[in-house]
């Protein structure tokens, strides 16, 4: 698949705060991204997103936030690593934790990459320009 296809491809947002949702839209909006921004509450009902999604509905890239009820994004991982499905659809942790077992397990699950959220908005907006060209 080409980049250009790849990039075109929407952007599976899943977190449960209301703000830091917003926060990633706007970054996105600032940046200039046209990708289609999909979010979802949980690593459940992600998943349930990622089955029920076409082909064309596929992201090209999910943002995944570690800390959520119902399903956590470690246990999302997991269970996304484990679905060859889904397997090739690159994960960037977006999360408040810097707890050294989870940026481990994180990439053992095979996380492409690992962002601290900034409470710098000039740099969260860095952040996301150079994920939106992944």
């Amino acid at each position: 698949m080409s980049t250009t296809a790849l990039n075109a491809k929407p952007i599976l947002l899943v977190e449960d705060d209301s703000v830091d949702a917003m926060t990633v839209r706007r970054a996105l909006r600032d940046v200039g991204s046209t990708r289609l921004l999909v979010h979802q509450i949980n690593g459940e009902e992600a998943l349930k997103y990622l089955r029920a999604a076409a082909d064309d509905d596929t992201p090209g890239l999910i943002l995944l936030d570690l800390n959520m009820p119902r399903m956590n994004g470690l246990e999302f991982l997991e269970l996304k690593q484990a679905d060859n499905r889904f397997r090739d659809i690159p994960v960037v942790v977006l999360t408040t934790s810097t707890n050294a077992r989870d940026i481990e397990k994180s990439y053992e699950f095979d996380a492409k990459g690992y962002i601290v959220k900034s409470i710098d908005y000039a740099n969260f907006v860095e952040s996301i320009r150079h994920l939106d060209v992944y």
